[in-house]
């Protein structure tokens, strides 16, 4: 094989190859215009070109794909943006829908109470360490407020005033075992006394305590302070019978009432500095 490559007939099949191949690039320089040169230098660097091109439109995607992502990501922090201004908007909703349902619930009960004087207070402190919701208000003595004020979210019964200040007072709400309410259910007129205890306070609840067992009360039925005793007005809503049970330490039987209101998230209250009958009568 080796001296085959050698040989004069191999050297000539080569010279042979190489003058048709100058033909053919001699005759396509000439029909096209340019020289054998340039031809030729085109043929060897025709791929280069190529890649080259290929590269430069890559370069150019991928420009353009930065671009679009870079605009992307403005775009999403704008909604971002959006989004909380949104949240924030809608928060502030929140918060004046419940005012105005306060103050529609407040002049309803002015309305039907033309005897009743009011102040309006605002939460300014929760004690943590106290498992029966005891919060503070920002009206004290020079506003009219003292101890045994009632306070009360639109119709709804939330405490009482326990501790006043010039500037601000304490209030102890119904689910402190201290608190004790004359009160009744709305469709039976049964009436007895509100109170708690522990157990019953976790869960949000107090009971109408000292019903006969016979008690007609049932499930669903409202309860509301009876009006006796001259700290509570009447018919002030207390919170809505649970269940029925029997007391274990004597024969009478006891309603379960769940409150109507959230202490923990109050912000905005009113205080009963005056009402007809307040001060008269039993101690509750």
């Amino acid at each position: 094989m080796r001296s085959f490559f050698k040989s004069s007939r191999f050297k000539g099949f080569v010279g042979v190859f190489a003058v048709l191949l100058l033909g053919i690039i001699f005759a396509a320089a000439t029909e096209s215009g340019a020289t054998p040169a340039s031809t030729v230098l085109g043929t060897v660097f025709s791929p280069l070109q190529r890649v080259s091109a290929a590269i430069s439109d890559s370069v150019d995607a991928f420009s353009i794909y930065f671009r679009s992502a870079h605009s992307y990501s403005e775009r999403v922090k704008e909604l971002e943006s959006e989004l909380a201004d949104s949240r924030a908007q809608m928060v502030d909703y929140e918060k004046t829908k419940q005012q105005l349902d306060l103050y529609a619930e407040f002049l309803e009960l002015k309305e039907e109470n033309e005897d009743f004087k009011f102040a309006s207070a605002s939460v300014i402190g929760m004690d943590n360490t106290d498992a029966f919701g005891t919060f503070t208000l920002n009206k004290g003595e020079l506003d009219g407020i003292r101890v045994n004020s009632p306070v009360i979210y639109g119709k709804y019964l939330v405490g009482v005033v326990v501790k006043t200040a010039p500037t601000y007072c304490v209030v102890n709400t119904v689910l402190n075992p201290s608190v004790n309410v004359s009160a009744y259910e709305v469709r039976t007129r049964e009436s007895s006394y509100v109170t708690t205890n522990i157990e019953l306070s976790k869960k949000g609840c107090c009971s109408l305590s000292g019903l006969n067992r016979s008690t007609s009360i049932a499930p669903g039925g409202i309860v509301c302070t009876s009006g006796r005793g001259g700290i509570y007005p009447a018919d002030l809503i207390i919170g809505t019978v649970e269940e029925i049970k029997n007391d274990t330490t004597n024969i009478s039987s006891y309603a379960v009432v769940k409150t109507q209101v959230d202490f923990s998230q109050l912000r905005d209250v009113f205080i009963i500095t005056q009402f007809r009958g307040m001060g008269v009568g039993d101690a509750n």
